[in-house]
């Protein structure tokens, strides 16, 4: 592939990551605001952000689990957050004792409370652990939240709020992800 066709090539992935954000713009940034107010309705009465998901998933969990322990672009207090995929020796345990469907549901039942808020991110909705992690933290009277595709698959049903990108493909939905992520994460840096 010479420049020409490089550039060209790299510049539709531009156009197709715009055309996915414009509709995004237009048709998600109510369930994004929803998602913040009770973020940081649940920070404010002292109540947790839990996060979760799989491979890319898995490290915006982590990531937006960060924005709101450390700093996002201001100082202010570090508030409860915490990404269920960084402890490597319970989702060993829970996977070989259990099973890998129950990597989240298990860590929401021991550390998740009534008002804390949860959220899962599957980019084709359907993750069998993401879904029982969500109907784990629904029985506990969790507020739960859903960032998903264009489909909602099997984890719809336990989702208060569902954050559909309107798109099919994983890396424009994960781009849009972590811009709601960090909508959120301005949201709450205003609120404190």
């Amino acid at each position: 592939m010479n420049d020409l066709e490089l550039n060209e090539f790299l510049k539709g992935h531009a156009d197709e990551h715009l055309v996915v954000a414009k509709r995004f713009a237009e048709t998600c940034l109510t369930v994004v605001a929803q998602a913040a107010q009770a973020t940081v309705n649940a920070l404010k009465t002292k109540k947790k952000i839990l996060l979760f998901g799989n491979g890319g998933s898995a490290a915006d969990a982590q990531h937006l689990a960060t924005e709101l322990t450390v700093r996002y672009r201001k100082n202010r207090q570090a508030l409860a957050s915490i990404a269920l995929t960084t402890d490597t020796s319970a989702l060993t345990a829970i996977g070989n004792d259990f099973s890998f469907d129950q990597i989240f549901s298990r860590q929401v039942e021991a550390l998740a409370q009534a008002g804390d808020v949860v959220l899962g991110i599957s980019t084709s909705g359907g993750s069998p652990n993401v879904a029982k992690g969500l109907e784990a933290a629904k029985a506990l009277g969790c507020i739960t939240v859903l960032f998903t595709g264009e489909k909602n698959g099997a984890c719809e049903q336990f989702a208060d709020m569902i954050l559909n990108v309107p798109s099919a493909v994983t890396a424009r939905i994960q781009e849009c992800h972590i811009m709601a992520g960090h909508m959120i994460c301005e949201v709450v840096d205003a609120a404190f």
